[in-house]
């Protein structure tokens, strides 16, 4: 709608996940050379964990992506279903079963070894990747452990990647899930961008869609600070105020075009309350972000 009056070749602030325009920061790119690393090397079961909308499934999608000639995924993310459902959509991704068949648990985990069996004969790797792993209950995230010891003298057959958010942490943590605590073998974190990534993904964003220059300084200090560094709230806001500047024929985006934006993002005509989410704290509000280093950054986030 507004690509052609600012030049635009595609709109750069999309939310769907699209690896054509991963950005890496430290953490991310930390984050995916360690799962590239995990899967090739079969180290079992890694995990991913990072906030809303900083970018997991993202990721998940650049490492299928590069590894896409070596190793058979299976990406889960649905994940409010029990195991027996997952494991027929893990072997249905495989093409080891099709919906239309009827096989029991254990066929499939038998179908699934020797699937991973034969694919180690060909130097060839498989991976379970499980977004939105936060929602697993604790029997299915057992049974995935157990899924894990598919293996042979050279290693895991199976290699089992859980992204989710900091919830999972929690889960992991918990004495019942004791035995796969001890099974992780990779855990990473994606922070949130710091003020300088929040202008370099802007501008890489824009780069790929074939524009730049059309928000001020102003504008990116802005967009850092409503956003908190996030993302998906960046692209949500971009994206807004794009659209809006389209509306004014403004060719340059302004901080109020901004603050508009974010506006109409977090309050509602109905209420003199701020539209609440897990993205968007009340206005003024200091949100503080943890850093893998275990460093906490505040940010005040929203302001009025």
């Amino acid at each position: 709608m507004y690509t052609h009056f600012y030049g635009l070749t595609e709109k750069p602030f999309d939310v769907t996940s699209n690896p054509k325009y991963l950005f890496l920061p430290t953490s991310h790119r930390e984050a995916l050379a360690a799962l590239v690393y995990g899967i090739q090397e079969r180290r079992g079961i890694m995990v991913i964990v990072g906030e809303v909308g900083t970018g997991k499934t993202t990721l998940l999608r650049a490492a299928m992506e590069q590894l896409e000639e070596t190793t058979r995924f299976a990406h889960i993310f649905y994940t409010n279903t029990d195991f027996p459902e997952q494991l027929k959509m893990v072997a249905e991704e495989l093409k080891i079963s099709s919906p239309a068949m009827r096989v029991s648990e254990a066929k499939l985990f038998s179908r699934l070894k020797e699937f991973a069996e034969f694919q180690a004969k060909k130097n060839q790797n498989v991976a379970i990747l499980i977004d939105e792993a936060q929602n697993l209950d604790f029997q299915t995230l057992e049974n995935y452990r157990l899924l894990s010891n598919i293996e042979s003298k050279s290693g895991k057959l199976v290699q089992i990647v859980f992204s989710g958010q900091p919830e999972l942490e929690t889960k992991l943590k918990d004495h019942r899930l004791r035995q796969l605590e001890q099974r992780i073998s990779l855990r990473r974190y994606l922070a949130p961008l710091t003020r300088e990534e929040t202008r370099g993904y802007i501008a890489h964003r824009l780069e790929i869609a074939g524009g730049e220059g059309i928000f001020s300084d102003e504008c990116l200090e802005l967009i850092w600070e409503y956003s908190g560094g996030i993302p998906r709230k960046i692209n949500m806001l971009c994206d807004n105020a794009l659209l809006i500047g389209y509306g004014l024929e403004q060719k340059k985006i302004t901080a109020e075009i901004i603050r508009e934006a974010r506006d109409d993002l977090t309050r509602s005509p109905f209420t003199d309350e701020p539209i609440i989410t897990n993205e968007a704290p009340r206005p003024g509000t200091a949100i503080s972000l943890a850093q893998p280093n275990g460093i906490v950054r505040e940010v005040i986030s929203l302001k009025n």
